[in-house]
């Protein structure tokens, strides 16, 4: 970025009406290089068991390879789609000698000390980008009912109340190679917002919604209103719920980029 700036963040995570929590969220600063953040959202599936160890090797294998990523000589896109891979790789190894099947979503983006940032995703949980109350854009799923969305034969408020909304056509340790879409924003803006989320939380809203709710709220306060306000409308039946928001704001006298400090917000 031209202009110094910083992150302000927090993260969330709530079992929901679930008899046990197999999504998971992480939010993560380089130990070595200041300003480059990875924030990561797994949702698991496959059984009690099954689903949180799908969604904790996505969380191990993003830590490992973040780890080692260097913004000044690594190709970022490149690490995220190996953070796929190799996830997907070692939940197929686990569902060899488990008697689940485990299987899991991922949403990461990384955040480059100069501002730019990539998203990767494969499932159906989601990455936004607000400009301040506007949608710039966000990730597509990877399900049939965004297939239905795509051909124009359903409209997106009726794809979340489809009877099939919660099949998927891809994700990580199933038979087949997980879908790998990839996004690149060139330059973050202060007033940007990026929010990474699960089914359980996004299910519940309009983008119109969630923007307005992250433009206005802080987000530590957006984290909180967003997983009480899911639970109150999923009236008793709702899913697991993860997230993590990232708000820019710029600096008026600061030079340096200010090192972020994550809040882990919500308890399972």
């Amino acid at each position: 970025m031209t202009k110094a700036f910083r992150l302000i963040a927090s993260t969330g995570i709530h079992k929901g009406d679930r008899e046990y929590q197999q999504d998971q969220v992480a939010l993560i600063s380089h130990a070595r290089h200041n300003g480059c953040v990875l924030g990561v959202v797994a949702d698991g599936m496959g059984g009690r068991s099954g689903g949180r160890k799908a969604s904790d090797q996505v969380m191990m294998t993003a830590r490992q390879l973040f780890e080692r990523y260097s913004p000044d000589t690594d190709d970022p896109v490149a690490m995220l789609k190996n953070m796929v891979e190799e996830a997907h790789i070692v939940i197929r190894l686990t569902a060899i000698s488990a008697e689940q099947e485990p299987h899991s979503t991922i949403a990461a983006f990384l955040i480059n000390p100069r501002g730019d940032c990539h998203w990767v995703h494969a499932g159906d949980s989601r990455i936004y980008h607000f400009q301040g109350s506007r949608l710039a854009f966000r990730s597509s799923d990877h399900s049939y009912v965004q297939a239905l969305v795509d051909r124009g034969e359903l409209t997106e408020a009726e794809a979340n109340n489809h009877p099939h909304s919660n099949i998927l056509v891809g994700c990580l340790g199933t038979e087949s190679d997980p879908p790998i879409t990839t996004h690149v924003i060139p330059q973050l803006q202060p007033g940007d917002v990026l929010l990474a989320c699960s089914d359980g939380v996004w299910h519940y809203f309009s983008p119109t919604e969630l923007a307005s709710v992250v433009d206005s709220l802080s987000p530590r306060e957006a984290t909180e209103f967003l997983i009480e306000k899911a639970r109150s409308r999923a009236r008793g039946g709702g899913d697991n719920l993860s997230l993590v928001v990232v708000k820019i704001e710029a600096l008026a006298e600061e030079k340096k980029i200010a090192r972020l400090t994550p809040l882990d917000m919500g308890r399972p």
